[in-house]
């Protein structure tokens, strides 16, 4: 998909990260001032970073949410792309990140898988001097995500408190459990 022309047609928006994760943090009930506050300063300090990183993949049409539970495979054996709303126009490292992370930090790929999409995809994300800050971007969006079902879901509640500590302290990711 990243190797196609953009559609003139689709008029795709451009992808801000930071809309989202700034209406997603005020929206969010049911989490503690403290933990709100935390997140808020941790994406006030992301923002920043993000304006300076230097990628280096042409800029172009993204899925927005591109990860393994995101594609089927038809029975003619085709991979068929779901869950389409955020497919907009942005640096591609985006469409990438969330196969890194699973990898590297949550251990939810194995190297194996993860060096079968690198040797597919052409590029090793993990070697790119932006990952840290583009990691911490699409890890805080997952958790605001999660801080949305706090007040409606125990085992959400939980995931949330989990994933906060690990943020505040760097460590325990692994521990993170996939939703």
């Amino acid at each position: 998909m990243h190797w196609l022309e953009e559609p003139e047609a689709l008029r795709l928006p451009y992808f801000d990260p930071f809309a989202k994760l700034w209406a997603s943090l005020g929206q969010m009930d049911g989490v503690t001032q403290e933990d709100r506050t935390f997140l808020e300063e941790r994406a006030g300090k992301l923002n920043k970073d993000y304006d300076r990183l230097d990628f280096v993949l042409p800029f172009g049409m993204i899925h927005g949410d591109a990860n393994i539970g995101n594609v089927l495979r038809h029975r003619d054996g085709h991979a068929v792309l779901i869950d389409l709303d955020g497919f907009a126009l942005a640096p591609r490292e985006w469409d990438l990140i969330l196969t890194a992370i699973f990898y590297e930090r949550y251990g939810w790929h194995s190297r194996a898988q993860y060096e079968e999409f690198v040797h597919r995809y052409g590029f090793d994300l993990l070697n790119w001097p932006g990952y840290e800050v583009l990691a911490d971007l699409r890890e805080l969006m997952m958790v605001v995500w999660i801080g949305h079902q706090v007040g409606t879901s125990e085992r959400s509640a939980e995931e949330f408190k989990r994933r906060v500590r690990s943020l505040r302290t760097g460590l325990g990711r692994k521990e993170w459990r996939p939703f």
